[in-house]
């Protein structure tokens, strides 16, 4: 199984690449079209900002090669965001996989998220065999609105979309890399798609 992770100038690149290993996998770590094209398996992480990020990705037409891909695509964190129709950051078109806006959270706790928090009302393939309302790890200062491709939930200021999914796409606003085991157990279940 070929398993390539999308490489756009926008973070954890590595730490997805040692999770990845710790499971068994060697993935390749790409922005060639035709790589990420031809694989089994493509993960869409980041770290970043929206808007420098679509930038990247529209200069190489990879806006265009992820959005028809057919193969299981997994969006992390920043991945999730821009799979999304638009952002509030910085005013970003984004790929529109999903047709949900990317808001940034009001500062009525601490913003950016960050720490662990819990999933809920999961309902996905990504999520067998974990424990009812298991703790993830989140990095993040923008949500997806709720809307019928989400998969799962977490509060924090407001109910937000903790992971989406439309047809062969998926993707998580928490960083399954950093989330222990039950981030390793998603990882696995992604890679079994």
């Amino acid at each position: 199984m070929s398993v390539v992770i999308v490489n756009y100038n926008a973070g954890n690149v590595q730490s997805v690449t040692d999770a990845l290993n710790r499971l068994g996998v060697q993935p390749v770590i790409s922005s060639d079209p035709e790589v990420i094209a031809s694989s089994d398996k493509v993960i869409f992480p980041g770290v970043g900002e929206a808007s420098t990020a679509m930038s990247f990705l529209k200069e190489r037409k990879l806006d265009k090669v992820i959005q028809g891909l057919k193969q299981p695509v997994f969006g992390v964190c920043l991945g999730l965001q821009l799979m999304c129709r638009h952002s509030e950051e910085n005013n970003t078109e984004c790929l529109g996989v999903f047709d949900i806006q990317v808001r940034k959270f009001e500062p009525k706790l601490k913003v950016p998220q960050m720490g662990w928090n819990t999933l809920t009302n999961m309902n996905s393939p990504l999520f067998e065999g974990l424990p009812e309302n298991p703790y993830v790890y989140f990095v993040h200062s923008y949500y997806a609105e709720l809307s019928n491709k989400t998969v799962a939930t977490t509060d924090y200021v407001n109910p937000f979309s903790a992971a989406l999914q439309k047809d062969n796409f998926y993707a998580l606003q928490a960083h399954p890399e950093k989330s222990g085991k039950v981030g390793e157990k998603i990882l696995e279940n992604f890679l079994k798609l």
